[in-house]
């Protein structure tokens, strides 16, 4: 019984841990993706986040889409607070609207 390793055995010790090395980070991206929703999203979702701004340690500004209408939160550790209910997506409601005149 010998005990030394061959070309052959040491090309399939290699292809192996690759194998077992892409199947890992091909978990990770899928799981990753999973996390983000972006595998599962549904096209008839009502809330959608658009954007976020951190404007301090616990404090952030957060952009969402609800129902078509953009809505700017406050959040900070202890609160959550509407600051902008914007127009529905597509209208052209002049009440909301800012005009500025000279």
């Amino acid at each position: 019984m010998s005990s030394a390793w061959t070309l052959a055995d040491w090309l399939q010790y290699l292809l192996s841990f690759g194998l077992v090395i892409g199947l890992l980070l091909a978990l990770l991206w899928t799981l990753r993706k999973l996390q983000n929703g972006a595998v599962l999203r549904k096209s008839f979702q009502r809330m959608q986040l658009l954007e976020t701004l951190s404007v301090g340690p616990r404090q952030k500004i957060v952009l969402i889409e609800v129902d078509g209408r953009e809505v700017l939160i406050g959040i900070t550790a202890q609160n959550m607070t509407a600051l902008s209910l914007g127009p529905v997506n597509g209208s052209t409601d002049e009440s909301t609207a800012k005009t500025t005149t000279p």
